[in-house]
């Protein structure tokens, strides 16, 4: 099927591929304008497929951010200290590799000329080498050789995730935005639980431990790619130099001040938030005294009334954003109320307890990302470089994740000697406020 016209006012494309490259699964959908926001909506089938994707992408990811790494990380020391210090040492520079590989993913996803699309290539090829990425952690026999490999596998995650993110603004209508952002919030976390229940099963073996989360990411991501009806580039309209690798990493905060606001937002409800999951498992053996095993179950049973809660509030908060026309209030409540679970965790001392704060962190954030996907998509810079744009604000998911090792691992290591957390959550809970009182400044979206 063609690529439709423009529209008035829009003089043909010569670099444009007006064939483009229809979905290779499914009935055959329009290849949207490049550029130009979709009008018409995409049936419900192709959104069981992005939620697919996002469900199978973060089941491979977080698996072993969350727990997997954490898990093996027991296996070579037992002192709570050392612990909290691999943990940092493995999850840093990955997380670093994921500022850096999300922007630059969206931006040659952006630029690039295959007869496949510009995203479809990049979402299928990012999701192989994270497999084998996993595997190479898996066979690690020391802290240094699984940071190399959490360095490559954020690489490869992060390479798919930004072509993922950015086809999801290349094919959806606005009036699609708020749901689909529910939905995807839902996918999100049922993905955590999966991941963390999946750890819980396969504890025993290092191999299966992180190798059957990764081969589920693989393939729904491929299935994925193969609904995607792609626009295609003949060739690229912008010269690739320093100027344009320094770009891709910047959008002007002063220029878009919106956009700006909501990658504050994002930021530092992610640092909030992996201030704590960073070292979840540490904090039940070390807070609540759980044996390892132990722990790994508490936390797949406290991430799975997590993620309940989550579902819910991502299914109310999307439909009620779509309905209302409001976003930055509900994003800025929840960031709120996110922050003051994560200090409420101080005083949890059963797992029961545990399990009542998770249930309040799992309704904030069910609520937020419900609705602070849609509210970034209103507030895009630049549709036709959509690629770059989400990369930017992608970077807000993966610079905090790059901090939080450092700072948690610094707070809980040398202020609470690795088993005092309350430096550690009285941290997450300031940055949450201030990403509350940010979000409100937004002015473009109600």
């Amino acid at each position: 099927m063609s690529t439709p016209t423009a529209g008035p006012g829009f003089a043909p494309d010569p670099t444009i591929d007006l064939q483009g490259s229809p979905n290779r699964l499914g009935p055959k959908l329009p290849i949207p304008h490049l550029g130009i926001q979709p009008d018409a909506t995409k049936p419900w089938w192709y959104i069981a497929g992005i939620v697919l994707a996002q469900f199978g992408l973060f089941v491979a990811l977080l698996a072993p951010a969350t727990v997997s790494i954490q898990l093996k990380i027991t296996t070579l020391t037992d002192v709570p200290a050392e612990q909290a210090s691999m943990t940092a040492m493995v999850i840093a520079p990955g997380a670093l590799a994921a500022v850096i590989f999300n922007a630059l993913g969206g931006r040659i996803s952006d630029r690039t000329t295959s007869g496949l699309g510009r995203r479809r290539p990049w979402i299928v090829l990012g999701s192989a080498g994270l497999t084998l990425a996993l595997v190479l952690i898996a066979l690690a026999t020391g802290p240094l050789l699984m940071a190399v490999g959490w360095f490559i596998s954020q690489a490869f995650a992060n390479l798919a995730f930004a072509a993922f993110l950015a086809s999801v603004a290349d094919q959806l209508p606005s009036e699609q935005y708020g749901k689909t952002s529910g939905l995807i919030g839902i996918a999100q976390n049922v993905g955590i639980m999966v991941a963390t229940w999946l750890s819980a099963w396969l504890s025993g073996d290092m191999l299966a431990l992180f190798l059957v989360p990764a081969l589920i990411g693989l393939a729904l991501m491929t299935l994925y790619a193969l609904m995607i009806p792609e626009p295609v580039l003949k060739e690229n309209r912008y010269p690739f130099n320093l100027r344009e690798l320094a770009t891709t990493f910047w959008t002007n905060p002063l220029k878009h001040p919106d956009f700006g606001l909501a990658w504050w937002g994002r930021a530092l409800i992610v640092l909030a938030s992996y201030l704590f999951i960073t070292f979840r498992l540490l904090y039940m053996t070390n807070h609540l005294g759980l044996a390892a095993g132990a722990a790994a179950a508490a936390v797949a049973v406290g991430v799975t009334i997590y993620t309940v809660a989550s579902m819910v509030a991502s299914l109310l908060a999307g439909w009620l954003s779509d309905y209302l026309g409001r976003r930055k209030v509900m994003v800025a409540v929840a960031i709120l109320l996110f922050g003051v679970a994560t200090y409420m965790l101080l005083h949890a001392e059963t797992v029961t307890a545990f399990y009542l704060v998770e249930a309040v962190m799992g309704f904030a954030y069910g609520m937020y990302v419900a609705v602070d996907l849609a509210l970034v998509l209103d507030v895009l810079p630049d549709r036709e470089n959509a690629g770059k744009d989400l990369g930017v604000f992608n970077m807000a998911n993966a610079l905090p994740q790059s901090l939080a090792p450092g700072i948690g691992g610094f707070l809980l290591a040398n202020l609470g000697g690795g088993t005092d957390f309350t430096a550690l959550l009285v941290a997450a809970l300031i940055a949450a406020v201030i990403g509350a009182v940010l979000t409100m400044f937004i002015r473009g979206v109600k």
